[in-house]
């Protein structure tokens, strides 16, 4: 069924580039604000009309959101160097969109993050927290802000090092009482295009169909059940985690480079409930299509495919 535009922001990130898939497959015209031209192998099919410029833009922002019925502001930063530069991208970066869509009028939609939830845990939640709180300034009740949790899949970084780590002799786990919601980025995607289209408002957490999510020993053994390994798991302190990020961080400030893991993420993780609660459950969403098992064997094929992953002989099973 033919729709209106749909402006998204982040559209060549991880999650956006499925979310413009699966909105131009349910009949939406794709509209993508990018700092250059884009060319997409997932974009085949999809001939988006793009907006070249940055969250700083306000002139590319306007075009952006002119005539769009819907605005999906799907960019973040999710490493950076401080608080304040965490603020510029998802403060600042999120208020400027919000206002862009109020003056065209637009519907708006606010990708955040599950760690909002938490903001005291680190600059990047509290960031993501601030972002909501700006954009509800602007946009006010009508507002649908929604809450992914670790988002994995083809395509992804983080993910991919999962697997690399799971193909390994010694794999760590943290403590057992923690539990870990997480979405396949295509389930994420039809997820937040299924509340979009209902015109849902309010803030909503996505998750498979494991809405009390998993524990580690439980994620980490999927992990290297898909890559065909056998690896030990070996807990691992708090404690440790903590002087790991911290000697981590260290490194990348002398080093002139940022990394995603310092105390901020190590808290993150050693935080024990990442599981949904009831008040945050999206209505009338599609069910995940990907089981945890199932969506982490398509991501290892696709790494496999395109030479991404290349396990050792010895990691797998037999050998």
């Amino acid at each position: 069924m033919p729709r209106g535009v749909v402006a998204i922001t982040g559209a060549t990130g991880f999650l956006g580039r499925h979310l413009a898939v699966v909105l131009a497959a349910e009949g939406w015209r794709v509209r993508v604000l990018a700092r250059r031209d884009v060319i997409d192998p997932a974009w085949r099919a999809l001939e988006p009309q793009v907006v070249v410029g940055d969250l700083a833009d306000a002139a590319a922002l306007a075009a952006l959101c002119d005539g769009a019925e819907l605005v999906i502001h799907a960019a973040g930063l999710i490493k950076a160097k401080s608080r304040q530069a965490f603020d510029r991208a998802n403060v600042e970066g999120a208020r400027r969109v919000a206002q862009a869509a109020r003056a065209a009028g637009s519907r708006f939609v606010q990708v955040s993050s599950l760690t909002a939830r938490v903001p005291a845990l680190s600059d990047y939640a509290a960031s993501k927290r601030a972002g909501e709180e700006a954009v509800r300034a602007e946009i006010g009740d009508a507002l649908l802000v929604v809450r992914p949790p670790a988002i994995y899949g083809p395509g992804d970084i983080e993910t991919l090092r999962l697997f690399k780590a799971a193909a390994g002799p010694v794999l760590p786990v943290l403590d057992p009482a923690a539990r870990v919601a997480v979405v396949h980025v295509e389930d994420a995607a039809r997820q937040i295009a299924a509340l979009a289209a209902a015109r849902a408002t309010g803030v909503f957490a996505l998750s498979d169909a494991r809405i009390d999510g998993y524990g580690w020993v439980e994620l980490m053994t999927a992990a290297a059940q898909a890559v065909g390994a056998r690896p030990r798991l070996v807990r691992i302190p708090g404690a440790t985690l903590s002087l790991a990020a911290a000697t981590a961080g260290l490194a990348a400030r002398l080093s002139g480079q940022v990394s995603i893991l310092g105390p901020g993420k190590a808290r993150e993780l050693r935080h024990l409930d990442w599981s949904l609660r009831v008040g945050e459950i999206a209505p009338e969403t599609p069910p995940p299509r990907f089981t945890l098992a199932a969506g982490f064997a398509q991501s290892v094929r696709w790494y496999r495919t395109r030479g991404w992953l290349n396990e050792k002989k010895n990691a797998r099973i037999g050998k």
